[in-house]
């Protein structure tokens, strides 16, 4: 989506609605909060996503239509949508919130995006929320990534080794440093038909795991020229 102000896509009924001001409001700042609504505008926004992909992709599976949701409606997905959006600003934090950066948070975003599809929906109808969600995702559903393109790199290095009857790889934890609120783990993955290992690094054992088999399926594509 580019940039613009989210009021502007809000269904007219929900722009002078006390659920407008409720669905910026984080519970740091208020006792009425805006968790019931995003509760809401989540069960509201799968169903819209998916529907437009079901339409839109007749053909294909429901293993990529799966993934391709997911990539839509994750945390990161919905918080790059609220920043273009302009939300930043007109969220309602605590001090103590707002003092630590809360208004740039992707939880927090993410959550109140989803709170306002929660009021659309609420105040206007589930039409109204759906032409507010389609609006928001107009850019995205029009230039979808293929689904290959969205399996994680552990998923893509086994595909890739299955494809050739070549044995599955082996994972293992090498380094866990770091204090406990910030640890590093180092994990090394190899192939039993190969002299070499790869290795991979990242804040948990899963993300060091497929930093490690990124690396490995960069090198065996590269090997194979693919």
């Amino acid at each position: 989506m580019t940039a613009t102000d989210f009021r502007s896509l809000l269904p007219e009924a929900l722009r002078g609605a006390q659920s407008l001001e409720q669905a910026l409001t984080h519970r740091s700042a208020s006792g009425r909060h805006n968790e019931r609504l995003e509760f809401l505008g989540d069960a509201v926004l799968g169903l819209v996503i998916a529907d437009a992909l079901f339409r839109s992709l007749p053909e294909a599976p429901e293993g990529d239509l799966t993934r391709l949701r997911a990539a839509l409606v994750n945390r990161g997905s919905l918080a790059e949508l609220a920043r273009a959006a302009g939300m930043e600003g007109a969220l309602n934090l605590g001090q103590g919130e707002r003092k630590s950066g809360g208004q740039r948070r992707e939880s927090i975003l993410a959550d109140a995006l989803e709170a306002l599809i929660g009021a659309s929906y609420q105040v206007a109808g589930f039409d109204a929320a759906r032409d507010f969600v389609l609006q928001l995702y107009a850019d995205r559903l029009a230039a979808l990534p293929s689904a290959e393109s969205l399996k994680d790199p552990k998923t893509r290095l086994q595909e890739f080794l299955q494809g050739r009857g070549r044995e599955l790889p082996e994972y293992q934890v090498l380094e866990v440093s770091g204090p406990d609120h910030q640890r590093e783990f180092t994990v090394e993955v190899r192939l039993p038909s190969e002299s070499w290992g790869q290795r991979g690094t990242g804040p948990s054992r899963r993300a060091a795991e497929q930093a490690a088999a990124e690396a490995a399926l960069n090198r065996l594509q590269s090997e194979s020229g693919t």
